[in-house]
């Protein structure tokens, strides 16, 4: 299976499936080579995006500033660039795959 996470600089690229309109925001898992997102927020006038950008900030710890949305701002399918160490976007995205005890 591929990953949804790659090298880019000195940070990283994190490929996702976003389904707006959640009950709560929260990961679902992996689809075809994508992160899937859950999120509570609408894709209206871009709430959708700034709800992603601010999760991720907030679960990577790093300022939103460092998260970007190259590909897919209208999209389910996204592409985000994360100023971010690799190692510590891997850790990250281990961790929110593994299962809740």
């Amino acid at each position: 299976m591929t990953s949804p996470l790659s090298r880019r600089g000195d940070g990283v690229l994190l490929q996702l499936s976003v389904m707006p309109n959640a009950k709560r925001t929260e990961v679902d898992g992996l689809h075809d080579g994508a992160l899937r997102v859950r999120l509570a927020a609408p894709p209206i006038d871009g709430r959708a995006n700034e709800a992603l950008v601010a999760w991720l900030a907030k679960s990577l710890g790093v300022p939103r500033r460092n998260v970007e949305v190259l590909r897919g701002e209208s999209s389910r399918r996204k592409q985000v660039a994360i100023a971010v160490a690799h190692d510590v976007a891997a850790r990250w995205l281990a961790d929110v795959l593994s299962p809740p005890p």
